[in-house]
């Protein structure tokens, strides 16, 4: 699927466990490129973050899996993207979490939410776009997911701060994602250049 006025292009794929996540990737990329999986040039960074080498190193990628589910995105032009998927389950310490990690406005608007299965389905949105930026921007959840802040309006989430290694907030575009039932994902992306 592409993604409305973007770069990006996006499929989920039912996670096969006997396969690597990475083999599983590797064919839905090549796949798109039009080439063979074994020809085409992964590597990892010293962050273990996915690249694509010549000659598509114009493009980046990403993928995310999660229970019996894979989502792996494409972007063009030299945009950066990540993606995030997390299998929807019942988290009864997601208050707890966001008190730890994220930033405490953020922590405060689930706070609010008075119906638990309201707040896991926010928390699980919040989650899923901090660790699709962090991705994007190469260090993943180790750069830290209080260093980013969103706020939920009409249009769902918006990065509205973040830490000044990942851009402004208005360099980055984020769209929420039901790639299947029982799942929910997020993919990130800025402008190459950026």
């Amino acid at each position: 699927m592409t993604s409305p006025s973007s770069p990006v292009r996006w499929g989920w794929l039912p996670r096969e466990a006997a396969v690597p996540a990475e083999a599983q990737a590797r064919a839905w990329l090549a796949a798109q490129l039009q080439t063979s999986a074994e020809a085409l040039p992964l590597r990892r960074d010293a962050w273990r973050r996915p690249h694509i080498d010549a000659p598509f190193e114009r493009h980046d990628i990403n993928w995310s899996h999660s229970g019996q589910g894979l989502l792996v995105a494409l972007a063009d032009g030299g945009a950066r993207v990540g993606v995030d998927l997390e299998w929807q389950r019942p988290r009864p310490r997601a208050l707890e979490l966001a008190k730890r990690y994220f930033t405490p406005p953020e922590h405060d608007w689930l706070a609010r939410l008075a119906d638990p299965l309201a707040r896991e389905q926010a928390f699980l949105r919040l989650w899923c776009a901090k660790e699709a930026v962090l991705k994007a921007h190469g260090r993943g959840l180790a750069f830290g997911l209080d260093r980013l802040a969103f706020v939920d309006g009409p249009e769902g989430l918006r990065l509205v701060e973040c830490h000044p290694d990942l851009g402004a907030p208005g360099d980055w575009a984020l769209q929420a994602l039901r790639p299947a039932p029982g799942y929910l994902g997020a993919l990130a992306w800025r402008p190459g250049g950026a």
